[in-house]
């Protein structure tokens, strides 16, 4: 296994990005409080349009201006109403994370839509998705890493103490990859795309941003070559979803960090969260499936819950982040 170092500190935890409820200050409580060591811009999907993932990652574009029509995010011959609202509601979350993150030091983990997950999702004007037009792809490719080397710098001056990670979610990237997204007559998909070609966009954000860049795909057949191609320096996922060991095996041994999902997003029946010791159960039956050094363990993985908790209630969230801290501190003591 290649010796290396990442960006957090051995036995850390983590969330994946959302959280429920529309109380942006109590959003950011929860997390600073629950995982100190490897905290996250928590995101409130609740809140509507403009706080959904498509919606809050448009502003991020520079230049490509967005709206809401019928319901859907389309680019736009101009800004309007709808972008200014999402524009708002970013600006209050940064607000409210220089005002509660005053002194903080270590890894400070952003999150936004990828380019594959927001061509898919992002219409043209003039009708479907961005996806159907590769010059389009490659102008929101430009778009969104000059928007993300902007947040990225934003947050670095907020907060100086912090190490900056960013996460690219890319939920719909094997849909893209396999030409499974369909056009909005649902009769049709649109055409498949190279893996060399979607490697080299998710390339240009990480060479754009200049920090640690973290794949997140909550998706079975996560393209794990094509995100170490990319120059990722880690892989987010859902532990249950794994579907062929081998793959991530052969990306772990290469040095790829692992942010291991191991805790249900959404209560199970009885609505109690797992313990830590039941997560940190889950992370080390895989670890040891794959057969890597114990040792190596706490370093390379990262605990998280398996996606966003937006679906969950508040208190089943809180309790999920609080057993990911304890889990990954159980795994870093029994190295």
């Amino acid at each position: 296994m290649t010796e290396q170092t990442w960006p957090w500190p051995a036995g850390s935890a983590t969330g994946i990005g959302s959280l429920p409820g529309t109380d942006t200050a109590e959003a950011q409580r929860i997390v600073l409080g629950e995982l100190p060591d490897f905290p996250h811009l928590p995101e409130l999907p609740d809140r509507g349009a403009g706080a959904d993932l498509i919606g809050r990652s448009a502003t991020f574009l520079v230049d490509l201006p967005v709206e809401l029509y019928a319901g859907a995010w389309r680019v736009a011959s101009r800004p309007g109403r709808d972008l200014r609202r999402a524009l708002d509601l970013r600006e209050r979350d940064l607000d409210e994370l220089t005002e509660q993150a005053e002194g903080f030091t270590g890894p400070l983990k952003l999150q936004a839509a990828g380019p594959w997950t927001l061509a898919a999702g992002l219409d043209l004007g003039l009708g479907g998705r961005v996806l159907r037009d590769p010059g389009a792809v490659r102008d929101l490719t430009e778009s969104l890493a000059e928007g993300l080397r902007g947040h990225v710098a934003d947050v670095a001056r907020r907060v100086p103490g912090a190490t900056v990670v960013l996460q690219l979610d890319e939920p719909s990237l094997p849909t893209v990859l396999l030409g499974r997204v369909p056009t909005e007559s649902g009769l049709h998909s649109y055409r498949s795309v190279e893996g060399s070609t979607a490697a080299d966009a998710l390339r240009r954000i990480v060479d754009a941003i200049g920090v640690p860049l973290i794949v997140h795909c909550c998706a079975p057949d996560v393209p794990l070559d094509l995100i170490q191609a990319s120059g990722a320096v880690a892989v987010a996922l859902d532990l249950d979803l794994i579907e062929r060991l081998d793959p991530l095996g052969e990306a772990l041994d290469a040095g790829l960090g692992l942010l291991a999902g191991a805790a249900p997003a959404l209560p199970p029946p009885g609505g109690r969260a797992p313990s830590s010791a039941q997560v940190a159960q889950r992370v080390r039956q895989v670890w040891d499936r794959l057969s890597f050094p114990a040792t190596q363990l706490a370093r390379q993985v990262v605990v998280t819950p398996a996606c966003g908790l937006a679906g969950a209630p508040v208190e089943y969230a809180r309790a999920v982040l609080a057993a990911c801290r304890d889990a990954g501190r159980r795994l870093y003591e029994a190295d």
